[in-house]
């Protein structure tokens, strides 16, 4: 079969198509045909060895986390799924990857595609959906009333993440450019800082949580706090906690300790709880939100569509940090 594969870290150039063997779904497994990937800015940074010490692949590797497609085949020991069966997930951080004619996926993972979507939308929601879905619900524990704040509210987390946290009853305030603004209000976005005339920090005040998905110094974000707020990252540092659920060695435990060591220091200083969020594929979260695209209480936005030859293209234009929303590879 046909994949996007990466044959060793540090450079872009190592990034090719090749014809690999079809995999074999183990007992627990799915083998699905995919149908459409939708791309994430880490399946940019995984290659470059960014998360190296963290995320393990046996090289070469397939890219690639989120997908869309057909079951074609059911492991001995699943139940949920049969053969014919239309469904998306994630398989980020499984050792695997999305960008090929067909890949595994563990029953767990796994979730029925919402009738209401098609492939290709329903391919841009599995990890900005988990992520948003991990950080408001599960981490910060968003209550309806409540403010939060979720820069670059254009991009493919904030296009999600604004909409659960407006179903959650939250006031939602953003970044976003001047261009992007009508977007980020028919989301629901209730406060909207065009970053390019404002500074957020100077606006916002009393703000409960803080969703910070940008590579800005994240000190910015500690200002617009009240005590008792949380601030959850996705891009770091990582913590302690971080490497301790992940069953990391002492050292490491130690290092990201002292990585984050500053920021932790400084949210306590401003009666604020500091962590660090690396999302999971949870096929039952996936459902729960499925539900949700279901009754169109939240939507896909995609920016871009890529045919499958065309993927590695589809990577450089979402590397330039201007999607609007989702960027989409179609299989077929």
């Amino acid at each position: 079969m046909k994949a996007l594969i990466f044959k060793r870290y540090g450079k872009s150039d190592q990034v090719e198509f090749a014809d690999i063997a079809r995999p074999k779904p183990a007992p627990n497994e799915i083998l699905v045909q995919v149908h459409a990937a939708g791309l994430n800015p880490i399946d940019n940074m995984i290659p470059k060895g960014t998360f190296k010490p963290i995320l393990k692949f046996d090289l070469p590797a397939t890219m690639g986390s989120d997908l869309a497609g057909v079951v074609v085949e059911a492991g001995s020991r699943v139940t949920r799924f049969k053969p014919g069966d239309a469904v998306f997930a994630s398989i980020f951080d499984l050792g695997t990857g999305a960008l090929a004619e067909f890949a595994c996926v563990p029953e767990d993972a796994a979730a029925f595609k919402p009738a209401n979507l098609d492939f290709v939308q329903a391919a841009s929601i599995p990890m900005v959906g988990l992520t948003s879905w991990q950080a408001l619900k599960e981490r910060i524990g968003l209550e309806p009333g409540q403010k939060v704040f979720i820069p670059a509210g254009a991009g493919g987390i904030g296009t999600f993440a604004i909409q659960l946290a407006k179903h959650l009853g939250a006031k939602v305030a953003t970044t976003t450019s001047t261009g992007n603004v009508d977007l980020v209000r028919s989301l629901g976005a209730d406060e909207v800082i065009d970053y390019k005339t404002q500074q957020f920090e100077k606006v916002l005040r009393g703000y409960d949580a803080v969703l910070w998905t940008v590579s800005d110094a994240i000190e910015r974000s500690l200002g617009i706090l009240k005590p008792g707020s949380r601030i959850v990252s996705l891009v770091g540092p990582p913590d302690a906690a971080f490497a301790r659920g992940r069953g990391m060695n002492a050292f490491m435990v130690l290092l990201f300790g002292l990585l984050s060591r500053k920021i932790i220091r400084k949210a306590r200083k401003a009666g604020a709880a500091y962590s660090f969020l690396f999302v999971h594929p949870d096929g039952g979260q996936l459902a729960e939100i499925a539900g949700l695209l279901a009754e169109e209480r939240v939507r896909p936005v995609i920016d871009k569509v890529f045919p499958f030859d065309q993927a590695k293209q589809a990577l450089a234009y979402l590397e330039k940090g201007r999607a609007r929303g989702k960027v989409i590879v179609q299989m077929k």
